[in-house]
């Protein structure tokens, strides 16, 4: 069974597919968030039964001294809407720095800052689901 990563954030967010295997993680796309949590559920869901995904690893944004602030309670409830209503289970696994890691692997592939913008949240995506997958935890 697959896993799905995703990077949260309050316009986008950022998806990643692992291997069958379990071993790596791929950018599938970046979605542009609706104002209908019940739409982006349907979405997922479609996600979940076309790549026979058993869990979801939510990127969850924590300040540098460990805290939660306003973006890790958003996706906390995000995370705990998956599991209500997709009947998925899904683990919180720390973001920090993914974002900013994602942004310099891009400007080291010259890739230019236009296209950045377009792919950084699933770039950060992957970055999540690889950190994920490569936890002594998981395996």
């Amino acid at each position: 069974m697959r896993k799905l990563g995703l990077d949260v954030g309050t316009k986008t967010i950022g998806i990643a597919l692992s291997d069958a295997l379990g071993w790596t993680a791929q950018g599938i796309e970046t979605y542009r968030r609706t104002e209908d949590i019940d739409q982006e559920m349907q979405y997922l869901k479609q996600l979940i039964e076309k790549h026979e995904v058993d869990t979801i690893v939510v990127g969850l944004p924590k300040n540098m001294n460990g805290t939660i602030g306003p973006s890790g309670e958003m996706c906390q409830e995000f995370a705990k809407h998956i599991e209500d209503t997709l009947k998925i289970s899904t683990v919180l696994w720390d973001e920090r720095l993914t974002t900013a890691a994602a942004e310099r692997m891009l400007i080291e592939a010259d890739v230019s800052r236009k296209k950045r913008k377009g792919v950084i949240d699933k770039m950060a995506a992957v970055l999540i689901l690889q950190s994920y997958l490569d936890s002594p935890a998981v395996n």
